[in-house]
């Protein structure tokens, strides 16, 4: 099957399906998704996911959103990075939850905030980077025994929680502080088909990032 993800360099969420994509080794494309200058409101994005929100999967007639429903989905299409058991399924979505309300919940925005609208330090932005180091802390500990959240091997719940995390200095975030983290991103970056975001999906630099636009 041909699988077309709508999607923009930047976004973390978008990462992971792709990631995850070419990880298994599908036949997929990128369709850029022009998320700074707004299309993802406009009514003909709207049809495709009421949401409005990036990533979206087209798989034949199917359209799905959400990154961890997503990923759930392909791991059951490719059974791989998949769950052996019903319980190690619900762990696996407990890792999920906690990603996108813990991690990405609070890198995704503190690097928007910081990186992309540069708005300064206050006290939302210490809020988001006190959380983010909360939630890398529980990370480094659960990875610190084991080569992957799940121990032995690496579930889609390691390829959501990467998701933010190949861009620490955007966030404004010391990697330091968490080796075993930093050694898990390696174990992960060396796996066959893994790509970087900024190359795997289409949109980066952003157009006032780019070379023509600098002063010389």
């Amino acid at each position: 099957m041909k699988y077309k993800l709508h999607c923009f360099a930047q976004s973390g969420n978008a990462y992971k399906v792709a990631l995850m994509l070419n990880l298994c080794e599908a036949d997929w494309e990128p369709v850029f998704v022009d998320f700074f200058n707004g299309e993802h409101r406009e009514d003909a994005f709207r049809e495709l996911n009421d949401m409005r929100e990036v990533p979206v999967l087209e798989a034949g007639d199917l359209a799905l959103s959400q990154s961890g429903v997503i990923l759930d989905y392909l791991a059951d299409s490719f059974e791989q990075f998949d769950a052996a058991s019903v319980p190690e399924h619900r762990e696996i979505m407990r890792w999920l939850m906690f990603d996108n309300n813990k991690l990405t919940g609070s890198v995704a925005p503190l690097r928007f905030l910081r990186h992309f609208k540069k708005k300064g330090e206050s006290e939302l932005t210490q809020f988001l980077e006190d959380r983010a180091h909360s939630a890398l802390s529980v990370l480094e500990q659960r990875v610190t025994d084991a080569p992957f959240v799940l121990g032995e091997k690496i579930t889609i719940a390691d390829i959501s929680l990467c998701g933010y995390l190949y861009w620490p200095d955007e966030a404004g975030i010391d990697m330091a502080q968490y080796p075993h983290v930093s050694v898990w991103l390696e174990r992960i970056s060396a796996l066959p088909g893994w790509v970087h975001p900024y190359e795997l999906m289409p949109g980066h630099p952003l157009p006032e990032e780019s070379d023509e636009d600098k002063p010389a």
